[in-house]
Parts: C-alpha cells; structure tokens; sequence
C-alpha cells in the first residue's frame, strides 16, 4: 500500500468516524462509551503481547509506554463512565450524604454547626455580641 493509499483511508476513517460520533444522540454516550473501554481493553492486551516478545532496549521501553498509556487510558474510560452513570441516579440510590450534597447541604461535610468557640456571626459578618 503505498502512502498515498494509507492517507486517503485513514481521512475517510476520521471524516466517517466524525459524521458518526456527530450523530450519536446523548443517551446513547454512556453504552458507546462503554464500548469504547472495551476497545481500549483489547488495545491493552495488545500491548502487553508486544511487550512479551519485545527484545531489544528500545522495544522494550516503546512497548512499556504503550501498556503505560493504554492503561491510563482504561482506567480514564471507566473513571468517566461510572460519574456519568452517578448522574442518572435518583437521591434515594446515591445515598442519604449525597443527596445532601447535591441538595447544598452541610450535613455531608459533617458540621452540626460552627466550630467550637468561635463567635457567632450575623447577616453583616459582624461579631454577634459587639456593642
């Protein structure tokens, strides 16, 4: 295949890979997402095969990065995938301090109230009990 060849197949691939993305309604980018990491899995173990029959200095540290980078790239996948997976949850399912949360509340960070002995403030930011 010659350069010229590669070139051309490889604009068609991100013209129709854009076009496609492009159309993908917004409920469906979790499961395509998933998908993806699936991909990126088989990338990883491909990886990990060029890093086994990897023989020189030089191939071996090419194919350590590529498991390094495919890797992190994994675990980014899935890192994204579970938030927004959070984000279609109901409070009830996230639980009592992530509805507080979410609610703005205070209760998640664990304070009742101001720490002890500090001064009440009132609406100004003015100490309560000042003349």
């Amino acid at each position: 295949m010659s350069g010229w060849s590669a070139l051309y197949i490889f604009m068609l691939a991100a013209f129709t890979g854009y076009v496609v993305i492009s159309a993908v309604p917004v409920i469906l980018h979790t499961p395509l997402m998933s998908g993806a990491n699936f991909v990126h899995g088989i990338v990883l173990v491909g990886a990990m095969i060029a890093l086994g029959f990897s023989h020189s200095a030089l191939e071996i540290t090419i194919a350590t990065a590529a498991v390094v980078l495919a890797a992190m790239n994994v675990h980014g996948g899935y890192v994204v995938t579970v938030r927004m997976l959070a984000m279609f949850r109901s409070g009830r399912e996230r639980g009592p301090a992530a509805a507080d949360e979410a609610a703005g509340g205070e209760a998640a960070a664990g304070e009742a109230g101001p720490p002890a002995g500090a001064a009440a403030e009132d609406d100004d930011g003015a100490q309560a009990g000042r003349a």
